[in-house]
């Protein structure tokens, strides 16, 4: 039986965008308390959600049987006993677009996001001329609950508290009084990834204060034993990539005082928990609308545009012009390190 105020909410993408959905999802809930929702995403982020009141998730298996049109069908059969009365399409692609039309022949009212693709594809050519900033990813993800009857107003926002350190997570952190520091040296393209050489200088500057103890984040085998090397080289380092469950890492994070990300997903989970985000931008560009949620324009540190006027060369961090790849270097090692003691 359709419930009057059942929301299905589509996301199949990226940890970062799913991520973004969460502060959003939080305002929406608290405003309206009696609205049911539902995330379709990958079952792998279902922790993200876990402590949404009235928000359950259900996985989509976009690879197996719920791979190609017929495969949306099926999905939209299972979706439709849930009872939805709206679809909130937060993606916007080819597969959410399909299983909307298939919910939309039943009667089913949806609204999409509007990407602002215009807006975007005027950014990555600016060729050096002046830019702006966007309407912020996270607006984009509201506008889209707005159009189904649910404004919502994102400086409503309530944090919640730190999750609370299992025993295993509490003797990693140790009970010295030192402050904690995440750092994500990785992001999907090389585009965006800060050169080790110059994150090394950066984790051994902050490691010599004695201040600290840092935990580097990632994923996948060869960016686990690249962090484990790296982790090796000093005293207060630890790789935790490859070493929790994503519940653990959550945890972890809520409980950083800091966390050093590229323009990619860490630093989206660190913001969901108030915590200071320090991100570096190479071939990128925060005015594209993908900032960490509620994070200071000052906390993001972008590639030199003198030396590199066509940043930004694209929005996701996958096209530049050749030698641009390096551009993320131009931001000084040294200026990295400042502004994290500036905000830790």
């Amino acid at each position: 039986m359709k419930s009057k105020n059942h929301i299905l909410v589509i996301r199949l993408s990226a940890m970062g965008d799913v991520a973004m959905l969460v502060p959003v999802l939080r305002v929406l809930v608290d405003t309206y308390p009696n609205i049911q929702v539902t995330i379709l995403t990958k079952p792998f982020f279902k922790p993200l959600f876990s402590a949404l009141k009235n928000v359950s998730v259900i996985g989509a298996d976009v690879k197996g049987k719920h791979k190609g049109v017929f495969g949306i069908l099926n999905l939209s059969k299972e979706v439709k006993i849930l009872g939805i009365s709206c679809v909130a399409d937060t993606h916007n692609v080819l597969r959410s677009k399909l299983l909307r039309f298939f919910l939309w022949f039943s009667g089913i009212k949806n609204a999409s996001i509007d990407k602002g693709r215009a807006e975007k594809k005027a950014l990555v050519n600016a060729n050096g001329n002046p830019i702006s900033q966007l309407k912020k990813t996270h607006q984009r993800y509201a506008d889209v609950f707005k159009k189904l009857g649910y404004p919502i107003a994102l400086s409503k926002h309530k944090y919640p508290g730190r999750e609370r350190l299992s025993l295993p997570l509490q003797e990693i952190v140790g009970k010295l009084p030192k402050k904690l520091i995440g750092i994500a040296p990785f992001a999907a393209h090389e585009g965006k990834m800060y050169p080790l050489p110059l994150m090394k200088e950066v984790i051994e500057e902050l490691d010599a204060t004695g201040k600290f103890k840092i935990f580097l984040f990632g994923g996948g085998k060869k960016e686990i034993l690249q962090l484990d090397r790296l982790a090796g080289s000093f005293n207060d380092v630890q790789n935790v990539a490859g070493k929790l469950s994503f519940e653990e890492e959550l945890a972890l994070i809520s409980n950083l005082d800091v966390m050093l990300a590229m323009d990619s997903g860490n630093g989206h989970l660190a913001a969901l928990y108030d915590i200071p985000v320090v991100t570096l931008w190479g071939v990128t560009h925060p005015y594209a609308g993908f900032i960490p949620f509620n994070q200071p324009n000052s906390n993001q540190l972008v590639a030199d545009r003198d030396q590199f006027p066509l940043v930004p060369t694209s929005i996701y961090g996958n096209k530049y012009p050749t030698g641009y790849e390096k551009s993320i270097a131009s931001i000084p090692a040294r200026l990295v390190v400042e502004k994290v003691l500036e905000v830790v």
